[in-house]
């Protein structure tokens, strides 16, 4: 991926697609009013989330899978990793927020189309790679009557060593698997999901 798209950062407005590179990214078009998915397809949108979720059809995807931020915005000081290397927090202006209200805000409002873009019977899968995030973001879920279906338990073999030895290790990433809403049943891929897990129950 990294030999095809320019890296996504705080200029990504900005980002140049290179003539070879257009048929897997697209840049965001103001003024158009919506997008088709034969033209989406398989490609790596550039633009304001929220704009875009917005110009999508409602209820065409059949999964979503959302990495949200950590919210760690670490204070501005020098930290360093058991290696000695320095640790880089994200600094982007969008990032960066205020009050604890506004992180909340910027959750709801992306839930808020992802729910109108997902299909009746499809599932979210919203990977919760820290303990910072991970109750505010499942309260939110909650309010906007997603029906959480199992919180999964990714445990890994190989934690990155607590920085500076006042914590436990954080040796597990958490998966909250949701459905659009409580009365759905037939739920898209559940058996397989369940070879996946090895579920035996």
């Amino acid at each position: 991926m990294t030999n095809r798209i320019t890296k996504l950062n705080s200029n990504i407005q900005e980002t140049v697609i290179k003539e070879n590179q257009t048929s897997f990214a697209l840049k965001v078009e103001e003024q158009k009013t919506n997008y088709f998915l034969d033209k989406i397809l398989d490609k790596v949108i550039i633009g304001d989330y929220l704009k875009v979720m917005k110009k999508l059809s409602s209820e065409f995807v059949d999964r979503a899978f959302i990495d949200p931020p950590y919210f760690l915005q670490l204070p501005p000081k020098k930290l360093l990793r058991w290696t000695g290397s320095v640790l880089n927090g994200m600094n982007d202006q969008w990032y960066m927020f205020k009050y604890l209200d506004d992180q909340d805000n910027f959750t709801k409002n992306y839930l808020t189309e992802i729910k109108k873009l997902i299909k009746p019977n499809t599932t979210i899968w919203i990977i919760i790679w820290a303990y910072h995030n991970i109750y505010r973001i499942g309260k939110i879920i909650l309010d906007l009557r997603f029906w959480i279906l199992n919180d999964v338990i990714w445990f890994k073999t190989n934690p990155m060593p607590k920085l500076l030895g006042v914590r436990f290790t954080n040796v597990i990433k958490t998966l909250l698997w949701a459905v659009k809403e409580n009365k759905v049943k037939n739920i898209l891929l559940i058996k397989k999901l369940r070879e996946v897990f090895m579920v035996v129950n």
